[in-house]
């Protein structure tokens, strides 16, 4: 079956090279929105319990909703499109991005604020240089399940004809053929890998020495 799965692979690699191309395009265009967006919007909901309420409610309710089902429903108004799957995408990376950034703020001791703020620092000076610090390795957790999902997930953008790996995977199924299912397949499970090895590392990286195991 792997055999046939790389002769298959050798045969089509120029398809294989554009589909890659398309997925990474799916997997960064989400994930980018999902980061400049969710980011901020975190941070104001840390700050203001009523904001936290409405905004974390929301996309708590928007991850119940499949992500093929909101592709559906993209169709009507954007139809087969790149678009359609990219909002689709988006919206399952913002909620652990944003939930992350909330929690990552929202838990930084109050002390440490105070104790920045009584040494001369502005408010801006206290968010860049001590609490994005701390906070940094729970909103890299946040991302890199985001970005894990989203690799996943984007194989579903082959069913509005946005491209990307799950081409070969839906043409597996239509053709009864696991090989070129496995074409599809392998790389996708390898980009999650690589996006969680890669992410956990940095993440570890990021922690406070006295927090490294």
């Amino acid at each position: 079956m792997f055999q046939q799965a790389l002769e298959y692979f050798l045969a089509n690699i120029d398809k294989f090279v554009a589909a890659l191309q398309q997925h990474l395009l799916l997997v960064v265009v989400p994930l980018l929105i999902g980061v400049f967006v969710g980011l901020p919007l975190g941070l104001w909901s840390a700050r203001s319990k009523a904001v936290s309420t409405v905004v974390i409610n929301g996309f708590n309710a928007l991850r119940v909703i499949p992500s093929l089902a909101v592709l559906f429903l993209a169709i009507p108004v954007l139809g087969l499109s790149f678009a359609s799957a990219a909002i689709a995408l988006t919206l399952l990376a913002m909620p652990p991005i944003l939930i992350s950034t909330d929690v990552a703020f929202r838990n930084i001791n109050p002390a440490i604020r105070e104790a920045a703020i009584g040494m001369g620092m502005s408010a801006q000076q206290v968010l860049r240089q001590v609490e994005i610090p701390l906070a940094l390795p729970v909103i890299v957790a946040g991302i890199k399940t985001a970005t894990v999902e989203v690799i996943a997930s984007a194989t579903l953008a082959a069913f509005v004809g946005a491209g990307g790996l799950g081409d070969f995977i839906v043409l597996g199924f239509a053709a009864y053929d696991t090989a070129i299912l496995l074409v599809g397949a392998v790389p996708v499970a390898l980009l999650a890998l690589l996006a969680e090895i890669g992410l956990s590392w940095l993440q570890r990286s990021l922690q406070p020495p006295a927090l490294v195991k």
